[in-house]
């Protein structure tokens, strides 16, 4: 499998604070990566650089090859779709025009909303369960309904390559399970290649293809659950270790 997204000698931070520190990464096509740590570890600034919100003070971010900071934000947004931790919308903001701003990149001043933009709106509400939702405002949904029409948006810019920052966060566990069950299944049936911030390791243990274990700006592990999940790592990483802590994979 070919290498989608890239992070070579990464360094990202917010004024004078370095939060990501000479990191490399290489994010395999059709995976579904999770990227885990303790809060204040860099994981949400990771995303972002990856993204393209934020740029890289040193070292570079690679989309299929290229330097993405040499790409148009366009050309980016036809690739790459991200939905950032905990999105607010407009109040009175429908389900469908928030979806329909997916399409945004692939609209210009010669190439006005069409035909085939609302079949990607109604396909997106379609393959997430919340065709029904369709009109319905973006401030009545519950939280996981929330979630799923944000994916949508997401799904609706027609990219294969899905960054979802902390997207349970807020939810119940019966809402966490729905919207990842969702994930892994835009991935299994669509082959989306998917990075997503988690908190929680047993989600991640059951989700993830593979794990990126994140401490003070630099990953400490990554592979498989299996390999990534052991007594050592949450040592490292999280400062704790029981027998009964440790995920099941």
């Amino acid at each position: 499998m070919s290498v989608r997204l890239e992070a070579s000698s990464l360094c990202v931070g917010y004024g004078e604070r370095q939060v990501v520190d000479s990191l490399d990464l290489s994010i395999i096509g059709g995976t579904v990566t999770a990227v885990i740590g303790p809060n204040g570890c860099g994981k949400s600034t990771l995303l972002k650089a990856l993204g393209r919100l934020l740029p890289a003070r040193s070292g570079a971010v690679l989309l299929d090859g290229k330097q993405i900071d040499s790409m148009s934000t366009r050309d980016v947004a036809r690739v790459l779709g991200m939905l950032p931790q905990a999105p607010s919308a407009p109040e009175g903001l429908t389900v469908a025009d928030l979806v329909a701003r997916g399409r945004h990149p692939h609209q210009s001043w010669y190439r006005q909303w069409s035909s085939d933009d609302a079949a990607a709106v109604d396909a997106a509400l379609a393959m997430t369960g919340i065709l029904d939702l369709a009109e319905r405002t973006v401030d009545e949904l519950s939280g996981g309904q929330r979630q799923r029409a944000w994916i949508s948006m997401a799904l609706a810019q027609g990219t294969d390559l899905l960054l979802l920052d902390e997207p349970t966060t807020y939810l119940d566990l019966a809402h966490q399970i729905d919207v990842l069950d969702l994930v892994q299944e835009l991935h299994a049936s669509m082959g989306r290649t998917i990075v997503m911030v988690l908190h929680d390791l047993n989600l991640a243990a059951r989700y993830a293809d593979n794990i990126v274990a994140m401490r003070d700006g630099r990953i400490v592990s990554q592979g498989t659950p299996g390999e990534v999940l052991t007594e050592q790592m949450l040592l490292e990483v999280f400062g704790f270790v029981s027998a009964h802590e440790i995920p099941q994979v």
